[in-house]
């Protein structure tokens, strides 16, 4: 089952506009995965609240989501659907970077995640079930997720943080801090 809802917002100047639809794809996986869902960006507090609300009328309401945080730059503590508060948690060790796990009045449910920088042929395939491997798709994000990293790193002239730089090689052949060298 694809379920693609249309939600509409109100300006500041009263106008009703339309926001995207939530992509997504509720047809179970191989994997005890309940669907599939296509982010638009990896912004949390924009994509998270749509997503509740389609859910939370399919589902019931949703209380928790959890996340992995390694392709989420920013983790709220929570976010608003329509007045209600939805909690959501994070965690690196028993979370798939990949998966989304949100608590419903009906249980919880588990969705993949598919990178919002996946092309748009790749995830209608992959939203529609057509040969999903699950496996394959994780390493298909991760390409996706490595892809975007990179090209952020070349959009900023290639220079990361100071910490990520390698300390400077002294004299005897061994790293000195960044900024010292030897006798100092």
């Amino acid at each position: 089952m694809t379920v693609t809802i249309d939600r509409t917002t109100r300006t500041t100047a009263g106008r009703c506009t339309a926001s995207p639809p939530v992509r997504l794809s509720l047809t179970p996986v191989p994997g005890g995965l309940d669907g599939l869902w296509w982010p638009r960006s990896r912004v949390l507090t924009r994509e998270l609240p749509p997503l509740a609300a389609v859910l939370g009328a399919l589902w019931g309401p949703v209380t928790d989501i959890t996340v992995n945080p390694a392709y989420w730059p920013v983790l709220p503590h929570r976010v608003s659907d329509a007045g209600r508060t939805v909690r959501v948690g994070w965690s690196s060790e028993e979370q798939d970077p990949h998966r989304l796990t949100l608590l419903c009045a009906d249980g919880r449910r588990d969705l993949l995640v598919v990178p919002p920088e996946t092309g748009a042929n790749a995830a209608a395939r992959l939203m529609a079930g057509v040969g999903i491997d699950v496996r394959a798709q994780e390493r298909s994000a991760d390409r996706a997720d490595a892809r975007g990293r990179e090209e952020a790193w070349e959009a900023e002239g290639g220079a990361g943080p100071p910490s990520s730089r390698p300390a400077p090689i002294g004299s005897s052949g061994l790293r000195q801090p960044a900024g010292g060298g030897e006798g100092t």
